[in-house]
């Protein structure tokens, strides 16, 4: 993974980079968990079911996540899942699906 490959992916990387005190180790090292977070899983199950409650918790948690590091594509996509939830509409399937399509292309990159 470069800081290349995150623009290339939309992310903020000087903002980041910031938030990171400059250390891009640690920068590196907090997006490398990303992709594993568990609340992707809950945020999957949650809209299968239709349990606003757990996607928004779900959503909520990886929104902060993704704001703090700057992945501008992810946090754009969460923030619209979010807010449906915490309205208590279940969001557009095709947003959770955009959502869980950039987790894996972020895998992909962290695993390069």
């Amino acid at each position: 993974m470069t800081i290349d490959d995150l623009k290339a992916f939309g992310a903020n990387t000087e903002e980041g980079l910031t938030r990171c005190f400059g250390n891009e180790g640690l920068f590196f090292k907090l997006i490398a968990t990303v992709p594993s977070d568990a609340n992707f899983d809950k945020l999957k199950a949650a809209a299968e079911t239709g349990d606003t409650g757990d996607m928004f918790e779900a959503a909520h948690a990886l929104k902060g996540a993704l704001g703090n590091l700057s992945l501008t594509p992810m946090y754009d996509a969460v923030s619209d899942i979010c807010e449906s939830a915490r309205a208590g509409n279940a969001p557009a399937p095709e947003k959770v699906k955009e959502l869980l399509d950039l987790r894996d292309r972020l895998n992909t990159i962290v695993n390069q």
